[in-house]
Parts: C-alpha cells; sequence; structure tokens
C-alpha cells in the first residue's frame, strides 16, 4: 500500500466528471490497483476513487500546468472503459509504502457466530420440524447465515445478529429478494434472529412478512435450562 499527503487538485472524467479544487489530501494506492482520495472528515468514505482493474501513471506537468504549480500528474486509467482520475499533485508532505500481507478477512463477533453455530445444531429452536439445508449458503451478494427448511418443507433464510437493528432486517430483505428468483428455492421467507431486536426493526420486518425469534445464548449452549426456571 502506498499512503501519500499532498496537496492536490482531482478531476474525474468518463460516464461523469467531478472536481475536487486544490486542497491537501490523503491519496491511497492499494495493491489491488484501486485509489483512493480522503479528506481529513466525512468518516471512511473517501471523496473521489478508481476501483480496479486500473493502471496508474505518473507524468510530468503541461507547461500550463506546472505555471499553475504542479510538480507531477497522476493518471488512473480503468481498463474497461475511458474512466479516468486525474490528480495534479503541488506539493507532497508525506510519500511512504508499506506491504500489508495477506489479509484473512472480517472475523465475526465470537458470539455471534457461536450463535450460529448453536442455532444450527438445534435448528427445531425455530420450529418443530424445521431441518438444516447448510450455513453460510452462498448468494452473488454474500452467504445467508443459515438456510432451513420447515415442517411443511419451504425454504426459510435466516439473519443471525448479536442485537438486531433495521441494518439487519434490509440486509436479509436482499437477500429474501434475491433467493425468490431462483425458482428451484421459492418460496422463500425470512426469520431475523438475535439476542435483542429492536422495536423499530420489529416493526419493519413484520410489515416485511419477516418473523422475529429472540435467541436466548445461554440456553443455546445448554448453560440455562429455561424449563427449570421458577421465574
Amino acid at each position: 500500500m502506498r499512503i501519500v499527503i499532498a496537496e492536490c487538485s482531482v478531476d474525474y472524467l468518463g460516464r461523469l466528471t467531478a472536481h475536487l479544487p486544490l486542497a491537501t489530501r490523503l491519496l491511497v494506492v492499494k495493491a489491488d490497483g484501486s485509489v483512493l482520495v480522503h479528506s481529513d472528515g466525512g468518516s471512511y468514505k473517501p471523496l473521489n476513487w478508481m476501483s480496479p482493474p486500473c493502471t496508474l501513471s505518473e507524468v510530468s506537468p503541461s507547461e500550463d500546468e506546472a505555471e499553475e504549480g504542479v510538480t507531477a500528474v497522476w493518471i488512473v486509467q480503468h481498463t474497461k472503459n475511458e474512466d479516468q482520475l486525474r490528480v495534479r499533485l503541488h506539493r507532497v508532505l508525506h510519500d511512504s509504502e508499506h506491504a500489508l500481507g495477506v489479509d484473512p478477512g472480517l472475523i465475526k463477533d465470537g458470539v455471534e457466530a457461536q450463535l450460529q453455530a448453536l442455532l444450527a445444531e438445534h435448528i427445531q429452536t425455530l420450529g418443530e420440524g424445521y431441518s438444516l439445508i447448510r450455513r453460510e449458503y452462498f448468494t452473488a451478494i454474500g452467504p445467508v447465515d443459515i438456510m432451513c427448511r420447515d415442517a411443511d418443507g419451504n425454504t426459510v433464510a435466516v439473519e443471525i445478529k448479536r442485537r438486531g437493528d433495521i441494518d439487519g432486517v434490509e440486509q436479509l430483505t436482499r437477500y429474501l429478494e434475491l433467493l425468490n428468483r431462483d425458482t428451484s428455492l421459492a418460496p422463500v421467507t425470512g426469520i431475523f434472529a438475535a439476542q435483542q431486536i429492536k422495536p423499530q426493526a420489529r416493526t419493519l420486518a413484520q410489515d416485511r412478512g419477516i418473523r422475529c425469534v429472540t435467541l436466548d445464548y445461554d440456553a443455546l449452549k445448554g448453560v440455562d435450562d429455561s424449563e427449570s426456571r421458577l421465574f
């Protein structure tokens, strides 16, 4: 990864045009070829970027650009279309490269991952007659936590969260829209399962025909027997 902090202006040319006037910014060049332009605000989202596949070349400024104080120009060209990112560097404050190595990827929260494993093992927690198809069911937009069948043999997609909020319901909704296009699976219904489900998320899920299930982590582990409780 290459990290550059520089006074620069940026232009995006192609299917759309966008201009960032001269300012001090963070430029990130990743090993996959992507180039991102960040400011010191706006959270994680870059101001502009070029996704791979693309190539980066550094050229000398034109006479007009040199008169304006430009010392170098980055041309980031997408290899599958005409889109181009041009970064005009005026003054470089920092330039370094770092080898980050192979990233192991996102590891889910321990409790959330354990909930998935326990629920798959005790799938009839969702209802009598339920049977497991598989965990981490692959789709083009990401893996569904659990795919199973209900007592009538209908396909059910289960999204599991430690704390269930609206984002989780939206995620499950996207999965259901995609899965229901597959005639070998449809109709597919959804279950939103979590240790805690926020009222707004429960309301949204019910409005979309998604069943909510509150999971008892200790009961699934066999630590807490709810039938033996006095209260």
